[in-house]
């Protein structure tokens, strides 16, 4: 039996990152696939225990969102003090990740070709397919 095709959402809960939610919901219905929903965060984790409990529970609130709707789901938060490009591709590689959706914040014409440095290293680094949502 094949292995479940797995996507990872990179969640902020921006607006961006809430259409790229719905990308993934309609992602992971299609192809019946697993999802993570990953958030990172920068700085010594030591020092971040209120960032950290807000994040938890903005991932949760998600990730009960997508189980509604029968899709399954693993939320993770990561505290290395990394990008969160760099977080993305990193988890991406350790777990076989099969597409990553990511929002994006486009401002103007000109910014159209061009998108934050998170955003640009997951595109450019990426081993699996990035679908962009803005």
């Amino acid at each position: 039996m094949a292995e479940k095709m797995k996507i990872l959402l990179g969640y902020d809960d921006s607006e961006e990152s809430r259409k790229a939610a719905e990308i993934a919901m309609k992602h992971a219905k299609a192809f019946d696939a697993d999802l993570y929903i990953l958030s990172s965060l920068i700085g010594d984790p030591a020092e971040m225990d209120e960032e950290k409990e807000k994040t938890d529970k903005l991932l949760e609130s998600a990730k009960s969102v997508f189980e509604d709707e029968g899709i399954s789901c693993e939320t993770v938060l990561i505290l290395r003090g990394m990008s969160l490009g760099e977080d993305l591709i990193q988890f991406a590689k350790n777990t076989g990740i099969d597409e990553i959706i990511i929002g994006i914040k486009i401002k103007s014409r000109v910014g159209k070709f061009l998108f934050s440095s998170n955003a640009q290293y997951v595109v450019i680094k990426s081993p699996c397919p990035v679908v962009t949502v803005s």
